[in-house]
């Protein structure tokens, strides 16, 4: 008889060390999942938080200064003089295309696209319009061509300048700089730099 409660009281407690056993693994599964799942959410925070910083490395300044660079000559004869109208054609940014722009200056120069990587880190910026050649460091006075390298004086947007460049297109023409406001709204946008002549048309 007292064998038979020995036998009974052992097995009653193998069967609650094995409760308890089977319920801590369940408790620690469950941690790696909440751990798994902050994990997670890190990463997808990480990834938006990178994905802003190339996106605002893809905005432009929307104003600039009325400065220009050294050497650059203003154009005897544009097809838009300073102080006229146009309707740009093209978005550089968001509310550029079809908005009416006051042209605050215009240059005889050679207009390059230039990819490039931010001197701030980020993605590479491809096909950037419009860097001028007077805007490139030591360029010389002969054009760069398509394939050609050179470093960026210009400050368009931020992480542009010092960053090294490569040439995509050269194109001889007038740059106009332009002052507008946007079609989406907003404030006016000062000093645009820079549109060419194709991108413009005749205000009606």
């Amino acid at each position: 008889m007292r064998r038979k409660k020995w036998l009974m009281g052992i097995a009653t407690i193998i069967a609650a060390l094995t409760f308890s056993a089977c319920s801590g693994a369940g408790n620690d599964h469950n941690g790696h999942n909440s751990a798994d799942n902050a994990g997670t959410e890190e990463q997808t925070n990480s990834e938006n938080t990178a994905s802003e910083e190339s996106m605002d490395h893809s905005e432009m300044n929307h104003s600039g200064s009325a400065e220009v660079p050294e050497g650059l000559k203003e154009a005897e004869n544009p097809t838009f003089p300073v102080g006229s109208k146009a309707i740009i054609q093209d978005a550089h940014m968001e509310g550029m295309k079809g908005a009416e722009a006051t042209i605050s200056g215009a240059f005889d120069t050679t207009v390059y696209t230039v990819t490039y990587t931010p001197t701030t880190g980020g993605e590479k910026v491809e096909d950037h319009k419009w860097v001028i050649h007077e805007e490139l460091k030591d360029a010389g006075d002969e054009p760069l061509e398509p394939g050609d390298e050179a470093t960026l004086e210009a400050n368009h947007m931020e992480g542009m300048k010092g960053a090294n460049a490569v040439i995509d297109s050269a194109e001889q023409t007038t740059a106009y700089m332009i002052d507008f406001t946007p079609t989406t709204g907003g404030e006016e946008v000062k000093n645009h730099k820079w549109v060419t002549e194709s991108e413009l048309t005749p205000a009606k």
